[in-house]
């Protein structure tokens, strides 16, 4: 290829990409989230950020990470545009964080915690109160129901951690099912949407535990930026994302996640998650956190 055919090509590349996301093309726009519950996790997270590229008019990307802290992290360092976090981190944040989107589940952007055993084990763990003595298992530090649920009910039972035989995190919702099942532990503290999901995807974990216990509801997990978000395309992000279940491709996404849509939300929603994060979380108040 001599020098004239490269700059031709070149050129050819250069109107592509300005036909796909037009003249000045934004920055890329980067979403961080935790373990999504799908077998195909990177297809589906390919075809949504196709969907989104579409809507925005730049390119998406989805970057999954092990923790809650590990998408705290990168977003507070502006190595993201927006995540998919909990509500808990979001209310131990507010004061830097915005809401962008809130999911719907049932018709509602709410969810519950539970606390599930293995299969045939009613007579064992019945409630909270039977965890004396016990394994349990916890999916993250920074999950509300994964954790900080499962703190107020261990006190409201007069459960301290000695009185456990051991606990630990899985890192990862359907990891807490995947230990219960296997009986690495003698419960688990796990997202109730997670483990209705799973247990819709015929997933074993789920097939291998079963409810002891649900929580009220709370507010679901938010996806949310910076208070001062600097991506041109925060805003028509918020839009597309809301108005997915308007299209049939949009439908088809949030039918794989097991969603009905995304609404705007209110602080409002997390007021429950906030009010637990001011008792059992140290020095929060001290940190500047929850004002």
């Amino acid at each position: 290829m001599n020098r004239r055919q490269v700059l031709l090509a070149a050129l050819a590349l250069s109107t592509s990409a300005k036909s796909i996301f037009g003249a000045t093309q934004p920055p890329r726009l980067r979403i961080g989230l935790t373990a999504v519950i799908l077998a195909d996790q990177a297809a589906f997270l390919s075809r949504w950020s196709r969907y989104l590229e579409q809507r925005l008019q730049c390119p998406v990307a989805f970057v999954a990470r092990e923790s809650y802290q590990d998408v705290n992290d990168l977003l507070f360092a502006n190595q993201l545009d927006a995540a998919w976090i909990c509500g808990y981190p979001y209310v131990l944040n507010q004061t830097r964080l915005k809401l962008l989107a809130v999911p719907l589940y049932q018709g509602k952007p709410l969810y519950r915690s539970y606390l599930i055993r293995p299969r045939g084990d009613a007579a064992k763990i019945r409630n909270w109160a039977d965890l004396r003595g016990k394994v349990l298992a916890y999916s993250d530090p920074l999950s509300n129901s994964g954790w900080l649920v499962a703190q107020s009910q261990l006190a409201a039972n007069g459960i301290g951690a000695r009185d456990l035989k051991r606990s630990f995190f899985t890192h990862g919702h359907s990891h807490v099912a995947e230990a219960v099942a296997a009986r690495l532990a003698s419960a688990g503290s796990i997202d109730g949407y997670v483990w209705e999901t799973m247990r819709l995807q015929g997933m074993a974990a789920a097939e291998q535990t079963e409810v002891a216990w649900q929580s009220d509801l709370y507010g679901f997990p938010p996806l949310v930026v910076h208070r001062s978000p600097s991506h041109p395309r925060t805003e028509t992000l918020q839009q597309a994302l809301l108005a997915m279940g308007a299209d049939e491709e949009g439908r088809t996404l949030l039918n794989e996640l097991n969603l009905d849509g995304f609404v705007a939300g209110e602080p409002a929603l997390f007021r429950s998650i906030r009010k637990l994060a001011l008792i059992f979380t140290p020095g929060v108040q001290s940190r500047g956190g929850l004002s």
